[in-house]
């Protein structure tokens, strides 16, 4: 079992950064971070695989960036230029798998109890 516990939710204006951190266990193949708005169903944000190759779901691409670190075991979202409709609770997730791009919410067994990003306009 890998346990995943997020930190660094706030409320912030549009156009600010967070920074989102989330400490795993023991590293797995694939990491993710997910996040679900109300009303919405939980979306895959950014994946990281072992060998720190990267992807973005369209609508963060160029604002965030997924990052970790296995000496603290840490996984990090930085996230830059804020929008209203990022607002949501933030999940990371792990995979032990190779294959981690776009991997639906179904595929990944780990998941952390999630952090609240609120971005007001």
């Amino acid at each position: 079992q890998v346990q995943l516990v997020e930190s660094g939710g706030d409320s912030v204006q549009a156009g600010g950064s967070l920074s989102l951190s989330c400490g795993y266990s023991y590293s797995v193949y694939c990491m993710a971070w997910f996040r679900q708005a109300p009303g919405k169903e939980r979306e895959g944000v950014a994946y990281i695989d072992s060998d720190g190759r990267t992807s973005y779901v369209a609508s963060v691409k160029g604002r965030f960036t997924i990052s970790k670190d296995n000496a603290k075991n840490t996984l990090y979202l930085q996230m830059n230029s804020l929008k209203p409709e990022d607002t949501a609770m933030y999940y990371c997730a792990a995979l032990s798998s190779p294959v981690c791009a776009y991997r639906a919410r179904a595929d990944f067994p780990y998941w952390g109890q999630g952090t609240q990003v609120t971005v007001s306009s």
